[in-house]
């Protein structure tokens, strides 16, 4: 027990028990994680509360985190650049002739959109600009055009590039090409899944169809995006042709949207750039936050031993590979529906890669398990931040467009079974790009 004068239990009790208190009684989720660690650093007598400083430093003092901000600039930079109009001109040529024509642009936008930006709130925060109030104006209920919008902005946290993945392979030591790759079949599937949910409701309730665009006006709006999707290839690509870090692929992104947005598509001056360095400052600041009380509280459940304890009982069950991997997928669901998913992949993740290794889990499937389930956590309440930013966009309470997102995750679920079930989905274009990364 590491010297430690509090029992595993005890110790538990008190961080998990004062963060739930802390968080009803409304404090924001990254001061709840610290906060929650001081009774235990006041207690313990090996420890002082110098560890919450020297923790977080340790946690900030990564170049791998660096890509964060990063991700988040460029997304900001496509939507005052003009890049994210491109985009929404050549997904209405691709699918607008689909029952229920606007939410399936707006889930492509969201898929070409997680390829280039790994932020899934400022997916919600852009597309609930560009697309809410338009569905309400050609008769698409408010309920299910916010929940289109929040639900399809999962992807960006699951198709390549992704700030979660970055998180995960920075903390749990997994290869972040082997991330990306493996990352995109469950991403195009999900997007599949939504555009179904999408096509059942339009016929159901009569929601409008464009006409459908000629050759020439897909290829004309093909050719202006051309540059803008060249983004998530600079981007995977860099990191598997050796090119570049995570880190540095996230900067040659930023880069690369910068000269688009000024010199291709000519659309940004400085007021825009100064508009995007601010909103990136904001949420760089909010989500590394977390990240630095996260590794904390994570500390603190190593030093106690905590994971150990609450595992022991489990893999006795003999779960199985599958049975283990339902597990993981549910813990990973309710906990995302507390929790902010980086911190939740510092202090969960950690805590169940012990039990993976027991079943010879892949460490990429089980990312991807775990990923894919917090990223479900974005739209489920109390914290479902993208829904939250939906809602908050369309002036309405959460619960309003609750049922219709809920609806709407049952066929997503369904993907998520079907990765565990057969884990391979997510392995096969690591296995025929770049088997090394999985060793």
């Amino acid at each position: 027990m590491s010297g430690a004068t509090l029992t595993p239990v005890v110790a538990a009790w008190l961080l998990f028990g004062t963060f739930f208190v802390l968080l009803v009684l409304r404090v924001p989720v990254a001061f709840a994680l610290g906060l929650a660690c001081l009774p235990v650093l006041f207690i313990e007598p090996r420890l002082s509360p110098m560890v919450v400083f020297n923790t977080t430093f340790k946690a900030y003092n990564s170049f791998i985190l660096l890509a964060v901000p990063f991700f988040l600039l460029t997304a900001n930079l496509m939507n005052v650049g003009g890049i994210t109009d491109r985009l929404v001109r050549l997904s209405r040529t691709m699918v607008g002739n689909f029952p229920g024509a606007l939410a399936q642009i707006n889930v492509l936008l969201s898929v070409f959109f997680a390829g280039i930006s790994g932020s899934s709130t400022a997916d919600a925060a852009s597309q609930g600009k560009i697309f809410i109030e338009a569905q309400v104006k050609e008769g698409y209920d408010l309920s299910f055009s916010i929940a289109i919008t929040a639900v399809s902005a999962v992807l960006a946290v699951i198709i390549p590039p992704s700030i979660l993945m970055i998180v995960w392979g920075g903390v749990l030591s997994v290869s972040i090409g082997a991330l990306y790759l493996a990352g995109v079949i469950p991403g195009l599937l999900l997007g599949l899944a939504q555009m179904g949910t999408v096509h059942v409701y339009a016929k159901l309730r009569n929601y409008p169809v464009y006409p459908r665009a000629t050759l020439k006006e897909f290829l004309t709006a093909a050719l202006v995006s051309i540059p803008a999707l060249f983004t998530p290839f600079i981007v995977v690509g860099g990191i598997l042709l050796g090119w570049f870090t995570a880190t540095e692929s996230a900067a040659a992104a930023v880069l690369y949207a910068a000269v688009l947005s000024i010199f291709f598509y000519r659309e940004m001056d400085r007021h825009h750039l100064w508009t995007a360095l601010l909103e990136t400052g904001k949420l760089s600041a909010v989500a590394l936050f977390c990240v630095g009380t996260a590794s904390v509280f994570g500390w603190l459940l190593a030093y106690f031993q905590i994971p150990k304890a609450l595992l022991e009982n489990v893999t006795s069950w003999g779960l199985g590979l599958i049975g283990v991997g339902f597990f993981i997928a549910v813990v990973f669901l309710i906990v995302g529906c507390f929790l902010d998913a980086i911190p939740a992949i510092i202090i969960v993740g950690t805590t169940l890669q012990p039990l993976a290794a027991s079943v010879n889990m892949h460490p990429v499937s089980f990312a991807i398990i775990g990923i894919v389930s917090l990223a479900f956590g974005l739209v489920t309440p109390p914290y479902g931040l993208c829904l939250m930013i939906s809602c908050a966009i369309a002036k309405v309470r959460l619960r309003y467009a609750l049922k219709d997102t809920m609806i709407m995750l049952v066929p997503m679920l369904l993907v998520l079974a079907m990765l565990i079930v057969w884990p391979e989905i997510a392995l096969i274009l690591p296995k025929l790009v770049r088997p090394e990364f999985l060793k």
